[in-house]
């Protein structure tokens, strides 16, 4: 486990570089490690945090990639059908397994990232 200072504390990372607590996660430590990986958060890459984060609450484990789509599919392409292609262009870097990574979720669903 290793140790970060963000936002002016210490927040602590599992060997995965995901937080090794769901707790320590504010919007300052997720723009400070959207900004480490050159994302600049808009309303969509929100949208997309948020549901992470109330679903890992509520579920104790992140949702697939599908289960986004499916839930904020609307929200990311108001024109057209949300594909998995879309979820990667908003976090380019590891598509969901990024976007958990900014969301404070200790794992990820997708294996495939």
């Amino acid at each position: 486990m290793t140790a970060v200072q963000i936002a002016g504390r210490e927040v602590h990372f599992n060997k995965k570089g995901h937080l090794a607590s769901f707790m320590d996660w504010d919007n300052d430590v997720a723009e400070a490690l959207a900004a480490e990986e050159g994302l600049t958060l808009t309303d969509r890459h929100w949208s997309v945090i948020d549901f992470l984060r109330e679903y890992y609450a509520f579920h104790d484990m992140p949702p697939s990639p599908k289960v986004i789509i499916r839930a904020l599919g609307h929200e990311l392409c108001p024109h057209t059908n949300c594909t998995r292609r879309d979820l990667d262009r908003l976090f380019p870097n590891g598509g969901c397994k990024q976007a958990c990574r900014i969301a404070g979720l200790p794992s990820y669903y997708c294996h495939s990232c």
